[in-house]
This record gives C-alpha cells, sequence and structure tokens, in this order.
C-alpha cells in the first residue's frame, strides 16, 4: 500500500495513487474531497543521502505495527543515518490493521503487509519477539530472547483487544485484531455460520457488515441503548441502529452476555441466542503492561503519558501510536486517539525529535473513518469539549452530517456519505474559524462557505 507523499493545503502528506483497505486504486484528494481513504505505509526514500553524517546513536522501536513502521520510515526520511531496529511480538511480515475487518476477512484480498523495503531503508526487522521489560538505567529492554540495548527507544506497542470475562478457553470466541484472529475468522464465514457480535463499536459494526455479506446471520448485542455509545453522542449514534436492521443484522441493545457456552450465548435476561462463533469487540486497552515499574509514567487507562512532542517522562525514550496520550491546546485535554490517522502522523513528531529538527507540537485534529453497511464514515475532531451541535441533513437518509461547535467554531464533524464536508469541516477545525450555525444546518451550503463574516 503505497503512500510516497506530498504536502497538501492543511500540511498533511496524503498519497499520490494509494490503495485502499479493499485493494481498489484511489485517486489523490481534491481541494473539497475527504481524505482518500487511508493507505499502508509511504514507500521509503532513501536510507541517507551520500555524504551524510553517520549518527552512532541506536534507534529501538517497539511494535510493528502503523505506528513503529512508521517511526522507522519517518527516521529515515528525516535523515537520520544511525541504526534503527524495529521489534515486532508478531512473527508476520508488518502489515496494516484496516483490511483485517474488510477485504483479508472475506477473502477478497490475500496480504496486508506494507509495501516498504526494510533493507533499502537499513532498517533491522525482529519479529516474533516479545518485550517483557524496560530497564531506563541500563537503555536496555528486555525480550524473551534477552535484552536489547537502545540509545533511543520508541514505544509503538499499541492495543490489545480486551476479553470477555468468563470466555477464556471457550471453543469459537473470537477476537478480531491480528492476522491470525483474521485467518481464524475466515473459515467461520466461509462456513456461514450463526454469528453473534458482542459489542457495536466501529470493529463490531465492520465485523457484521462483512459476515452479512459472507451469508452468515448475525446478532450484535450491546450492552448501551445505542451502537457507538461511549464513541458519539446520542444524536449521531441513534440513527446508526437502523442501519443494522437495513443490512439484515439483529441488533439486540441494553442487552448483557451473562455466558457464552459452546453453540450459545446467554444473555442476562435468561435469552438465548444460537453462536456457531462469537466475536468479542468491547474495546482495547494499551499494550502497555510490559512497562510497570521501568519509570515510564502511565495514565489512569494506561496509556504512557507523553508530551506535545511525543516524549515521555524517562529520557531518551517516546511514545507514539495507540498506547500514548498527548496534550492537545487546541482541546485544552489529554487526548488518548487509538486510531489508524494518529498512528500514520506521530512518527513525524517522534522523528524530528530524535535528529533535533525544530517541529510544533503534536496537535493533530483527529480522523477516523469506518465502511458499514454500505456506508463511508468519517470523524474528524474532538465533540466532547462542544458547546452546539448543528446537524446537516437527514439522517434517516443516506448522506448527512453533525458538525459539533465551541464558542461558534467547529471542534468535531461526523459525516456519513459526505465527504467533502468532512474535508472542508476539517480545515476549519484546523483553523478554529468561526461559522454560522444557521448555515452549517443548510446541507446545500458548503461548510467552507458558512464562515462568519
Amino acid at each position: 500500500m503505497s503512500e510516497q507523499q506530498h504536502e497538501d493545503r492543511a500540511g498533511r502528506r496524503p498519497t499520490d495513487r494509494r490503495r485502499t483497505p479493499a485493494g481498489e486504486d484511489r485517486a489523490p484528494a481534491r481541494e473539497d474531497a475527504a481524505p482518500a481513504a487511508p493507505p499502508g505505509v509511504p514507500s521509503p526514500s532513501a536510507a541517507a543521502p551520500p555524504g551524510a553524517p553517520a549518527d552512532g546513536r541506536r534507534v529501538v522501536v517497539v511494535g510493528a505495527g502503523m505506528a513503529g513502521v512508521q517511526t522507522a520510515v519517518a527516521l529515515r526520511d528525516q535523515g537520520f543515518t544511525g541504526p534503527v531496529l524495529l521489534l515486532g511480538a508478531e512473527p508476520h511480515q508488518p502489515y496494516d490493521r484496516p483490511p483485517l475487518s474488510k477485504a483479508y476477512l472475506l477473502g477478497k484480498a490475500e496480504g496486508a503487509a506494507f509495501e516498504v523495503d526494510f533493507d533499502s531503508l537499513d532498517v533491522q526487522l525482529r519479529l516474533g519477539v516479545e518485550v517483557t521489560g524496560l530497564r531506563p538505567g541500563d537503555h536496555e529492554v528486555d525480550t524473551e530472547a534477552g535484552p536489547v540495548p537502545y540509545d533511543v527507544l520508541v514505544i509503538a506497542t499499541g492495543a490489545v483487544p480486551l476479553t470477555l470475562p468468563g470466555t477464556e478457553g471457550v471453543p469459537g470466541v473470537h477476537l478480531l485484531r491480528t492476522l491470525d484472529d483474521a485467518e481464524r475468522l475466515r473459515p467461520v464465514l466461509a462456513g456461514r455460520h450463526d454469528v453473534v457480535v458482542v459489542g457495536a463499536g466501529w470493529i463490531g459494526a465492520e465485523f457484521a457488515t462483512a459476515a452479512r455479506e459472507a451469508g452468515c446471520a448475525v446478532t450484535v448485542v450491546e450492552a448501551a441503548d445505542r451502537p457507538l455509545a461511549g464513541a458519539l453522542p446520542a444524536e449521531a449514534a441513534e440513527p446508526m441502529a437502523a442501519w443494522y436492521e437495513e443490512g439484515g443484522v439483529r441488533l439486540l441493545t441494553g442487552a448483557r452476555v451473562e455466558r457464552v457456552e459452546p453453540g450459545r450465548v446467554v444473555l442476562a435476561d435468561g435469552r438465548e441466542l444460537p453462536a456457531g462463533a462469537v466475536v468479542v469487540g468491547i474495546g482495547a486497552r494499551p499494550a502497555t503492561g510490559w512497562l510497570r515499574d521501568s519509570g515510564v509514567a502511565l495514565g489512569p487507562d494506561g496509556t504512557v503519558v507523553a508530551d506535545d512532542h511525543l516524549r515521555t517522562s524517562v529520557p531518551d525514550v517516546y511514545a507514539v501510536g495507540d498506547c500514548a496520550s498527548f496534550p492537545s491546546a487546541r482541546y485544552g485535554s489529554r487526548l488518548h486517539v487509538h486510531h489508524w490517522d494518529n498512528a500514520l502522523q506521530g512518527p513525524r513528531t517522534v522523528a524530528a525529535a530524535v535528529v533535533g529538527a525544530e517541529s510544533r507540537p503534536y496537535d493533530p485534529v483527529p480522523y477516523f473513518w469506518s465502511e458499514q453497511f454500505g456506508r463511508f464514515v468519517q470523524y474528524a475532531g474532538d465533540h466532547t469539549s462542544a458547546d452546539t451541535a448543528v446537524r446537516r441533513g437527514d439522517p434517516s437518509g443516506p448522506a448527512w452530517a453533525f458538525v459539533w461547535l465551541r464558542d461558534g467554531a467547529p471542534v468535531a464533524v461526523l459525516a456519513v456519505g459526505r465527504p467533502r464536508d468532512l474535508a472542508q469541516g476539517r480545515r476549519l477545525i484546523e483553523a478554529a474559524t468561526p461559522v454560522d450555525p444557521a448555515l452549517v444546518a443548510d446541507p446545500e451550503v458548503p461548510l467552507k462557505a458558512a464562515v462568519r463574516a
């Protein structure tokens, strides 16, 4: 999934030509188009320009997902010439995760590996290595295979999915986070089993979509009163409940799982659901347990507490991606963004700090997307500080949006089938541009034309 990058008007670097999760080509974004469906990892530039002074420091990156791979690429892009070692817990060649709940799961794609030539980058890969601890005083990380010394350490271990209590060892219970998880689920879909999905979040909805496309009977069980209750306000999430029925999926809200037995799920109210397979999608936690007692400050949620250049509380140690939180001046709070775009953007800040280049504080407008039930859903920003919600269009229709304002300026936008709203809204958020709520509410008025005079 190549993404040789160039600067766009917002200062990000989308691709000239990229592969979407489904594998089809997508042309570059126009000014008014949404950010293109996210790619894999940028094709690397040369490892180091001829004659560049050597840097004797050794950078060790723990985690070979998007954030870790991007860190290695960004270091070379920004001229770092020292040794770079990328440690991955999984034995597979580093790969992109979004296709796992979409094309790969359905057998429409046979590979999700990043198109990065690590040899030409002079980046050493060490895969199938579990990191177990960090000793900053010795500048070493401990692994099952022995200690690994570093001069600079980048923590990019991501997150691990939460399990449903009481389901450990129960046959037919699945998670969907890794390539091996997806491999185990492909025959489930191919066999058209009755599937129960626990959790109506982003992963639950995407898996339910894929399972229905494969011909499975699907029931989604959600403890909250609506889908995406932990991610979106009620005014935006409630209309999405109808998508499940339209897609042939049975959605049970306000339902709690009492226990899972082979072949069935028993709910707290006594109802029993047939289940040839159970897929659990109830959230994730930062993969930072190995950092306990290391001196690296962790937040109450387990995230690595990083500063606005993604430095941790320990010298020479950085953190990026799903495992880290950082302070946002834009939102006046600490953000923990566990989505793909954060793992794409943050490594550039880390690389700049490592090479000593001047860079702005890391304060992105968070962005993510989801493909579910025939709809393309995009979200940018953070709505939690908003004081006003403005709806654009009819949520019962195929295309609509919400824009959240704080003191008259957009802080977040959700777009369903309205990519131009997302693109323009994101730029307004970045510039903190005041808008006229009445014009924002008119779906016929482009958001860029809703700027307050």
